[in-house]
């Protein structure tokens, strides 16, 4: 399991996680793709784990989306039809039985492993942010085009996941500390909920431990990286990089003021 998944636990109120970022699969479904590497990767969140080092607590999946996604419920976990994985055939026929009760158990494994980390976390602070940091697409149609900005802004945070009444000065901190990011000259586009609210990791923290959690979805648009080839920015990603170390301190901050709301 160690190889699969990555979690690390420190004395933080902050974990920061990575949980697409991986693009390994068992050597037994090389040969059942119908998806070459590249177009997997494509739909992966390639560089995401670098931006985990700003916490003593992350989690980084290694292992590919394709071969079990934990966003997503189990039984939407291994994608078996262009309609669970953006119209692209996955497979190069259906997948036999005992290859998808092997793909499972490492979703079961995985959520086994979070259970155990956060109740462990749980046992040494009250609360708990999440900053669940994902990547998303924008120039589906080719290199030279583009979403449309006013539907895609370059981060995303969803918050659908938490009582977001209890836990707005976060992210309404969280979100003044993005917007003020000085990004080589500029400011981002940042808003909430726009392109995505959030996934199932969030939907399974927020169940289990209630308003005691807030997990934030953070989707950044691919301006870091060529989505078609995989190549990164190194310039945008240490900029991102700086953008989510620079958001840490008045997160925790505001955590503090509200810490009082959760007794």
């Amino acid at each position: 399991m160690a190889t699969n998944f990555t979690f690390i636990k420190g004395n933080s109120p902050l974990v920061i996680t990575a949980i697409h970022d991986g693009h390994k699969v068992r050597n037994e479904l090389k040969s059942l793709f119908a998806l070459g590497d590249a177009a997997r990767l494509r739909e992966e969140d390639p560089f995401t784990a670098f931006w985990t080092d700003f916490s003593d607590n992350r989690i980084i999946v290694n292992h590919s989306r394709f071969e079990a996604d934990v966003n997503r419920p189990r039984e939407k976990a291994v994608y078996q039809i262009p309609e669970d994985a953006w119209g692209l055939e996955v497979w190069k026929d259906k997948l036999p039985q005992d290859v998808l009760e092997r793909s499972l158990k490492l979703y079961d494994d995985f959520y086994k492993a979070a259970t155990s980390y956060f109740d462990e976390l749980f046992a040494q602070n009250r609360v708990q942010i999440v900053y669940d940091i994902h990547s998303y697409n924008y120039r589906r149609d080719g290199i030279d085009s583009e979403a449309d900005p006013m539907e895609n802004p370059e981060i995303n945070l969803g918050t659908q996941n938490m009582d977001r009444e209890v836990w707005h000065p976060v992210v309404d901190t969280l979100l003044h500390s993005f917007r003020n990011f000085n990004y080589a000259g500029r400011n981002l586009d940042v808003r909430e909920n726009v392109k995505f609210k959030g996934g199932y990791f969030g939907k399974w923290l927020l169940e289990r431990y209630g308003k005691a959690i807030c997990p934030i979805s953070i989707e950044v648009k691919k301006i870091f990286m060529d989505e078609h080839s995989g190549r990164g920015f190194e310039k945008d990603i240490n900029l991102i990089s700086a953008l989510i170390e620079s958001s840490i301190a008045p997160v925790l901050k505001a955590l503090n003021e509200i810490e009082t709301n959760l007794a």
